[in-house]
Parts: structure tokens; sequence; C-alpha cells
């Protein structure tokens, strides 16, 4: 079974938004956990724009399944990670303006970079991923880090399938069938949604986890509509 790490960031942005703590970060991470999903991600980046560095430790206490913090390895991030020690750390090659994650890692240009900080986190019992272009190269790189994971990144195989492009998945399942030799663990995310995560899971041998947070949260936003308006006009009737 593929565990499904639900990610909390859009959550923040929305609380942000308005200040205060509405809707609660925490008790959302805790619903979603009982639930049903199997583990809590979050991406914190330095501007602090949607998840805080507190919300990090602050979950630490409420997340009782797996517990995934991603970001680019700076020392503000790396300290935090090995204060709170998540089940695992996401390493992920963000720019500090980068919206949303848009690249994996070289892990041939930054293997040496990689292989110091991840044996760090490795030695204080953290499993490490590393975000990856769904290219063999990257693959057999990620390998000779010493990395437990990679996570492939799935933004172009989301947008070629949603033109029906189901030989977008190629590329992915090549890359999969390599880290399951190499003995990498398989993980996956970005705009993997309803629509398209079946046929993901299908093609890729020993998927671990997906992480998925901003389709997942749109999803709930607009099947939940019907349901909250009509409790409204129950109240005002």
């Amino acid at each position: 079974m593929t565990k499904l790490s639900v990610n909390i960031n859009k959550i923040a942005t929305l609380r942000n938004a308005r200040g205060g703590n509405v809707p609660n970060l925490l008790k959302v991470a805790a619903d979603i956990q009982q639930f049903g999903a199997q583990g809590i991600t979050i991406h914190p980046r330095p501007d602090e724009r949607h998840i805080r560095y507190q919300d990090a430790y602050d979950l630490k206490a409420i997340v009782t399944t797996e517990y995934n913090i991603e970001g680019n390895p700076m020392d503000n991030f790396t300290k935090m990670v090995l204060e709170i020690k998540p089940t695992q750390v996401t390493l992920v090659p963000d720019a500090v303006d980068a919206i949303t994650s848009n690249a994996g890692w070289d892990t041939v240009k930054h293997k040496d970079y990689l292989r110091e900080i991840i044996s760090e986190f490795k030695r204080n019992g953290i499993r490490t991923s590393i975000f990856v272009d769904p290219t063999l190269k990257m693959v057999e790189g990620a390998a000779e880090t010493g990395t437990d994971r990679i996570e492939l990144y799935t933004e172009e195989f989301a947008k070629q399938y949603a033109l029906g492009n189901n030989e977008a998945i190629k590329p992915y399942a090549e890359c999969a069938v390599l880290a399951n030799k190499l003995n990498l663990g398989i993980n996956a995310g970005h705009d993997l949604s309803l629509e398209n995560i079946a046929f993901f899971k299908e093609n890729i041998p020993n998927l671990l986890e997906v992480s998925i947070g901003h389709a997942l949260i749109s999803e709930a936003l607009y099947d939940g509509l019907e349901k909250v308006i009509s409790e409204y006009l129950k109240k005002l009737s």
C-alpha cells in the first residue's frame, strides 16, 4: 500500500491571510490523521509565507503518524530539522523566492554537498529523501549520496496526463525500476490529484508514499461547499 502524506501548507496560507488562528493548523493536522492519512507534510520557506517555523515545532506533538518536513537545507532549516527530528526530511532545491517547487536536485553536481547533509540527518535518526526530476542520471546520482529515498517530481506527468498523454508516465516508471535496483525507496509529489493518482500508482512499482497538498485541499474545499452552504441555509431559514 502506498502511504498518503497530506501537505498542509495551504491551510497555513489561508490562516495567514486573515491573521489569527482560523483555520487551526494543529487541529487540521490532527483531523487529517484521524480521517486516515498516514502522514503530514510541511514545507516551510525562509519568508514563512505559509508554514511558520514555529508551526513545525508545534506540529511535533500533534503528528502521530509520519512527519515529513520538506525544504532547502540552509542553516536555519537544518537546525530546525535536527531539533525536531521528524520521521523524514525531504531535500528540495528551492530558490528563496520560489512560489512552489519547480525542479529536482542535480544529484551529480551537488553530490558531495548532499552526501554531507544527508549523513548528518541520518546520524540523528531521520530518514532522508531527495526531490529529483525523472531522469535516470539523477536517480543514479541520488544513490551515491546515501539517501534513503527519492521523491519523483511529478508536475510534468500531471500536466501531460491532463492533456491525454499517458506516455508521460514512462520516464517515471523507468526511474522507479532503477531506484528499486539501487535499493532506493520511492516517494512522489507535485500536482498529483484524484484525476491522476490511480494511474500513477499503477505504473510505479513499489511506490511507498505520495505527498499531496494543493490538489487535495482544493478538492476538499469544492466537495465540501454543498454541505456547508446547506448548513448555513438551515440556520438562516
